[in-house]
């Protein structure tokens, strides 16, 4: 139905106001009572071959909800009922912002793609917390966590470690974003002296809590084979604790799209399926070249359920989905979870 009815209707309207009009409406339909039920019994699949133990966390299933879908955390507990076993949230900058100017989402439905150029919109920390604080306990929750765009770059770390710091109690593992396109100064967040300073500095945050979280880096899916050895030496000096591969691509090759309608989209970062094959080879790159040293949550281009099997093949842990979702609806997570269970 999603594909044939809602989708077809959804996609004759700008994207980021369909995304707006898809939260109130998740909402609005949870709040019927046994809306929430009949979503479990269609969506979900509850075995306990499913689970996954990663970063010394229980998962209920290897199939997530990537960051900037739930930006603000405020339909994760609605979205759990689609079967997800992970939902990460973000990216949550110290303040809130609008992002960049819109228009700043765009369909390539002839490619089955995104490009975004949101600028990390979010409404800020505060905001994150109250939300995460209705948190029901039906999933693991991830808190992807990013700088302010008006942050000078002296100051970029403290950006993160107030993040971190206030998000602690709230969330089950973190995610640096340090590779998202859309946001300035983007060759400082991704030089290897740098990474060592955030990352020592927020692990030695962590080891003043009790309890210490997961953190893992998040990776662009144009890095070269000298950059991901890069990579592979950072985690093994650092110990940190796993990769998300991949963020958005800034490269525009072999598209469907026509170069015209690309030239008057202009920049941004594209996910989905034009993705998929380049998310996969750096999966594949990182796990081999470590020898499996670290786990990897799997991203970018998983619009079925043999996308996500290759991803897992390759060396991924996890995987996440999310312009998968956007194009196949709820359906995806149940078909991704049923066919890691006929595999066994």
């Amino acid at each position: 139905m999603y594909k044939l009815l809602i989708r077809p209707l959804f996609f004759l309207f700008d994207p980021e106001k369909v995304h707006h009009f898809t939260f109130r409406m998740i909402r609005v339909l949870c709040k019927i009572p046994l809306v929430s039920s009949l979503f479990r019994t269609l969506y979900q699949i509850n075995d306990p071959r499913l689970e996954r133990e990663v970063f010394g966390l229980r998962f209920k299933n290897p199939v997530g909800l990537a960051a900037g879908f739930d930006k603000n955390a405020v339909l994760y507990n609605e979205l759990a009922n689609f079967g997800f076993g992970c939902i990460e949230i973000g990216t949550v900058t110290p303040r809130g912002q609008e992002g960049n100017p819109k228009q700043r989402l765009f369909r390539l439905t002839s490619d089955h793609g995104i490009i975004n150029r949101m600028g990390f919109n979010n409404e800020g920390l505060e905001a994150a917390i109250r939300q995460l604080k209705k948190n029901k306990g039906k999933l693991i929750i991830g808190g992807n966590i990013g700088k302010n765009t008006d942050t000078q770059p002296e100051s970029y770390t403290e950006d993160y470690l107030q993040c971190f710091n206030a998000l602690h109690p709230y969330v089950d593992y973190f995610v640096l974003n340090v590779s998202c396109p859309n946001v300035n100064s983007h060759a400082k967040l991704n030089d290897k002296v740098y990474l060592l300073e955030l990352i020592g500095a927020v692990q030695k945050e962590n080891a003043k809590f009790d309890v210490q979280k997961p953190i893992v880096l998040k990776i662009a899916p144009d890095l070269n084979t000298n950059q991901l050895d890069e990579i592979i030496e950072l985690i093994a000096e650092t110990n940190l604790d796993g990769v998300i591969a991949s963020n958005t691509s800034v490269s525009r090759e072999g598209l469907k799209t026509s170069k015209e309608q690309l030239e008057n989209i202009g920049n941004g970062g594209l996910s989905g399926l034009p993705i998929r094959d380049k998310s996969t080879k750096v999966i594949q790159y990182l796990s081999e070249n470590s020898n499996k040293a670290f786990p990897i949550i799997g991203v970018g281009g998983i619009h079925s359920a043999e996308d996500a099997l290759v991803k897992l093949e390759a060396g991924a842990s996890l995987v996440q989905i999310y312009t998968g979702f956007i194009y196949e609806g709820p359906r995806l997570i149940r078909d991704i979870n049923k066919a890691i269970l006929r595999q066994g």
